[in-house]
Order: C-alpha cells, then sequence, then structure tokens
C-alpha cells in the first residue's frame, strides 16, 4: 500500500495485558506485593538519582527541552508532509515502505515478508512498538518463534510475563528470580546458574549468539527516523541492536509514525535529551544508524498509524504524541513507584501510559486510566520534551466523565456535592456539621464509603468559622 492509497483508522484496542482487569482492581493487588514494591523503589530510586545527576551537568537543558518539544511539534503539524518525504528517502535507497492503518494490517504486512524469507524464527531488537500490536502472538500463530535479543525483553519472554517498564522491562524481578526463570526455561542453561549479574548476563550471552548468527529475518523499532535523508535509528545499551540489524538477509523496522525528525540536524537535540533522561548517560552505548539496505540485505519499513491520527486529531491531547520512550516520568511517579506496570493493563504504563493508551484506543476502552495519577506534575517535570501530562490527565478525566465511565462512587459523591453547595441554606448546614467534627479529633469515625479514606489519611482540622461567618461578622460591624 502507498502512502497516497492509505486511509488511516482508530484500532479496536491497543497492546493489552493478558486477562488485565480495570486498573483499581489491578492497583490494589499490587500494593500488597511487598516484594514487588521493594524491586521498584529501589531500581526507580537509583535512576531517578544517576538521571538528575546527568542532567544538571547540561547548563542549558531547559532550552534543549525546549527545542526537542518545538520540533516534535513542527511534526505532527506536517505530519503527512514528512511521511511522505521519509517513504521517497526510504524507497529511493532501496528500501521498501509499507503503510499499516491497524495492528492487524501491521502484522500481516510482517507475516507475509517473514514468510518469503522461508524463516522459521526471527531476532527481534527491543521494540514497544511491535509489543503494541502483538506481533509476537501473531508470529507464534503463524509457527514463527520470535527470539527477544534485549536481556530484559528476554528475561521476561521466557519467564511468559509481559514488560513493566520502557527502559527496564523486567524492572519487577530481583536477581534470584532471574536466575530461577533461567535454570527453568533457557536452553541449555547451567542448572546450578547463580543469581550474579555477571553469571546472568553471560548465560544470555551463550544462548543469543547462536540465534544471531543462524536468523534470517530481524525485525526492530526506531527511536528516530530522519525524513531528510531517509535514515533510522536505534539506540540501545547491549550491543545486541546492532547483531540484528546487521547480520540476518532481511530487516523489517516496524515505526511508529510519530517517531519522524524532519531533518538529520535535529538528532543533535535528542541525543543529548534521550540518554540522559532514559539511562542517565552522557552518549549512548550503541548507536546505529542505516539509511536504506545495505548490501545483501533486504530493508523493509513498517509505518504504523494505530490510533496515532485519531490522537493527533484532539488538540489537547496530541502533544502525547512528542514522547521518545524514555521512562523518565515512570521513575518519579508515586503511583508508578508502588503499584508497576503492569497495573495499567497496557504496553505503556505509568504517566505517559494513562495518557497515551485512551487516546490510542479511546476513552472508552481505558476509562480508568485518566484517574491513575495524583497530579502532583513530577512527570511533567522530568519531560524531555515537555508534554503536560497533569493538563492531559484532567482533560482525559474531563471526557471520561462526559461519557459516562467516570467511577461510580465518585459520580455519586460529585452529585451530592453540587447539589450541597447550589443552596446556601444546605451548604451553610454542612458547613457547620464539618465544624463539629473538630471535637472528634484528627480522624473522625467517618462512614463507608469515606472510611475508606479517613482510615489511613488525617481529615483537615476545618477552622474556626467559614468565610461566610466571617464575612457576616464584618458586615455587621
Amino acid at each position: 500500500m502507498s502512502g497516497a492509497d492509505w486511509v488511516p483508522v482508530a484500532p479496536p484496542g491497543v497492546g493489552h495485558l493478558r486477562g488485565a482487569r480495570p486498573f483499581p482492581q489491578e492497583a490494589a493487588a499490587a500494593v500488597t506485593d511487598r516484594t514487588l514494591r521493594s524491586n521498584l523503589t529501589g531500581a526507580t530510586t537509583r535512576i531517578r538519582a544517576k538521571r538528575d545527576a546527568a542532567v544538571s551537568e547540561v547548563a542549558d537543558w531547559e532550552q534543549l527541552r525546549e527545542a526537542g518539544a518545538a520540533i516534535k511539534d513542527d511534526v505532527l503539524a506536517h505530519l503527512d508532509t514528512y511521511l511522505l518525504r521519509l517513504e521517497e528517502q526510504v524507497t529511493a535507497r532501496g528500501g521498501t515502505v509499507h503503510w499499516a492503518a491497524d495492528a492487524a494490517e501491521a502484522n500481516r504486512i510482517i507475516l507475509e515478508l517473514v514468510g518469503a524469507a522461508g524463516a522459521g524464527e526471527v531476532v527481534k531488537v527491543k521494540s514497544m512498538t511491535t509489543q503494541e500490536i502483538g506481533l509476537n502472538e501473531a508470529l507464534a500463530a503463524a509457527g514463527v518463534a520470535a527470539i527477544e535479543t534485549d536481556l530484559a525483553e528476554l528475561i521476561v519472554q521466557l519467564g511468559d510475563d509481559w514488560p513493566s517498564h520502557f527502559l527496564v522491562p523486567a524492572i519487577h524481578c530481583n536477581r534470584t528470580e532471574i536466575r530461577d526463570i533461567f535454570r527453568r526455561a533457557m536452553p541449555g542453561v547451567d542448572p546450578e546458574l547463580p543469581d550474579e549479574p555477571a553469571a546472568l548476563a553471560e548465560a544470555s550471552r551463550r544462548y543469543l549468539r547462536d540465534k544471531f548468527l543462524s536468523a534470517e529475518v530481524a525485525i526492530s523499532g526506531a527511536n528516530f527516523a530522519v525524513a531528510e535523508t531517509g535514515t533510522l535509528a536505534v539506540v540501545e545499551s547491549e550491543g545486541n541492536g546492532r547483531m540484528c540489524l546487521t547480520l540476518p538477509r532481511t530487516l523489517v523496522t516496524v515505526m511508529g509514525i510519530e517517531k519522524l525528525l524532519p531533518r538529520w540536524a535535529d538528532l543533535e537535540v535528542f541525543m543529548q535529551l534521550l540518554p540522559r533522561s532514559s539511562t542517565a548517560e552522557r552518549m549512548n552505548p550503541y548507536t546505529s544508524f542505516w539509511t536504506g539496505a545495505t548490501e545483501g540485505q533486504e530493508l523493509h519499513l513498517v509505518l504504523l498509524d494505530n490510533g496515532r491520527t485519531a490522537t493527533l486529531a484532539d488538540p489537547a491531547g496530541r502533544a502525547a504524541l512528542r514522547c521518545i520512550r524514555c521512562s523518565a516520568c515512570l521513575n518519579v511517579c508515586p503511583v508508578y513507584e508502588r503499584v508497576g506496570g503492569h497495573a495499567y493493563g497496557s504496553v505503556y504504563p505509568g504517566p505517559i501510559g494513562a495518557v497515551l493508551s485512551p487516546q490510542l484506543t479511546g476513552v472508552a476502552a481505558n476509562p480508568t486510566l485518566p484517574f491513575a495519577s495524583t497530579l502532583c506534575g513530577a512527570c511533567y517535570e522530568v519531560c524531555p520534551v515537555a508534554i503536560d501530562i497533569p493538563t492531559m490527565l484532567v482533560h482525559l478525566r474531563e471526557r471520561a466523565v462526559a461519557a459516562g465511565s467516570e467511577p461510580a462512587a465518585e459520580r455519586v459523591a460529585m452529585r451530592a456535592m453540587a447539589w450541597l453547595m447550589a443552596s446556601r441554606r444546605r451548604w451553610a448546614p454542612s458547613l457547620a456539621a464539618l465544624r463539629a467534627g473538630r471535637l472528634l479529633g484528627r480522624r473522625p469515625p467517618l462512614p463507608p464509603p469515606l472510611s475508606a479514606w479517613t482510615s489511613s489519611r488525617d481529615l483537615p482540622r476545618p477552622p474556626a468559622r467559614t468565610f461566610m461567618q466571617w464575612w457576616d461578622e464584618e458586615e455587621r460591624r
């Protein structure tokens, strides 16, 4: 399908986890898991400290953020033009561009390419986009094994689990749990494998080496694509991406249409923003660029919509498409730190997932995610492309309420408050009753469901007199 013939559609769902329940139920279960909370707290605390140190070295960090946001907004404003330019440049350099309106079409295209290569097994570079479309499951259904080559993704795959973080997909596992997964599921592993990090890394290296050398097809995502030159880019920390991109005879890159940059020079901004925000490094260890097909290799680029043009159509929500998947917002979020990524029920967890998933699927498909936040604003402060996630969450909550999707208890409570506050005759006695609560101490025994709040929190002491009482007294003077 060519760009001119492409008709985008919104998908029925995006990357939902197997058997996932709505966020409130998943979160309620997650907060009782002490091991999970310990793993998350330890990891996110270390990542936050390293990121703060890396960012503090850059004197013009705020100017870089502004530049990154401006570049991405330019892409979103002229997305059609830049996409066609990218297609032209990739095609001119020997690559083939495929346009996929949704996950089903993307999977069909990739399965046809894998079938044409006669491959029964593919190696993969870490890619959230392929997780979004359920590619591994589609390949398995066709009898093709997909081998994740990123260490954390491999851990998750061997454990029959789901990633819970952008940067560290196995952040919810400790090294003992990883050792047990390797012993149980990694072919040929030493049954006495210790839980030392070096030993675990060496075991994965030995397992993957044969996969790299024998694979006929590799599948990657792309962190960026440059419309000006047709260049694709992947940044990673282990070297597995370099092996996948260069050894197999067929390379299939699956990319969300928002990953574009207009010019080669724009990479200068993002190659400073992304490493410091994600891995807290001055420079990414492995940065691979490829422009068109290389000798002896076929290049296919699959451009995926899957709800992105629907997101683009919302002026108050389209800034979510600036996201460069750095994970900084996850690492500072107090909600994510307590419940982990699986609670969000989507490939995209954390604060950005709480806005991106409802945007891609429609709020009705993820009505509780916009409420999965304290609106503290920490995510906005660390976002390298200045996405105002708290404001966007409020916007999506408004849409959820308008669609009748807000939690029932909250709907009842808000309607009751509106009824009370609509009349001074009703509101004044309620304030008097609240002041009487001063006599009951900091935690008055409120009836259910309000008791769930006051059982674990101090209820602020009301003032000795209300504003209206003060006003009336001033008027009488």
